[in-house]
């Protein structure tokens, strides 16, 4: 395990217990939480709309700052709905990134936006 599973790991608790101390569980349905979580996405979005590309990678401080807090938000939301639905996020990230190696090899996929049709 190396030392970002172990930081993971201690943040996935860490949410739980906050939601736990408040008895938040009864409110924290897969639904209730995947609603949150696209709410959450959408106040992330809203500091890049009608920014040009140039000017999305290059926030300015306090933009940036606002960008990591609502990123923050996505992670926390995500981390919660995974443990409601008892989901190894981290093993379903892996074989998804496996799957998507297969699905986009680096000599078709390399430089093109092309949707894969492998299935």
């Amino acid at each position: 395990m190396t030392a970002a599973d172990d930081r993971l790991l201690a943040l996935s608790a860490a949410v739980r217990e906050f939601a736990d101390e408040r008895d938040w569980g009864q409110f924290h349905t897969p639904k209730n939480l995947a609603s949150a979580l696209i709410v959450e996405a959408a106040e992330l979005l809203e500091h890049f709309q009608w920014l040009t590309p140039e000017q999305s990678q290059a926030l300015p401080p306090e933009r940036h700052h606002e960008v990591a807090r609502e990123m923050a938000d996505v992670l926390i939301y995500l981390l919660r709905l995974s443990q409601v639905l008892d989901i190894d996020l981290l093993a379903t990230a892996e074989a998804k990134l496996a799957d998507n190696a297969r699905r986009y090899p680096v000599e078709t996929a390399r430089g093109s936006p092309a949707k894969s049709t492998i299935r």
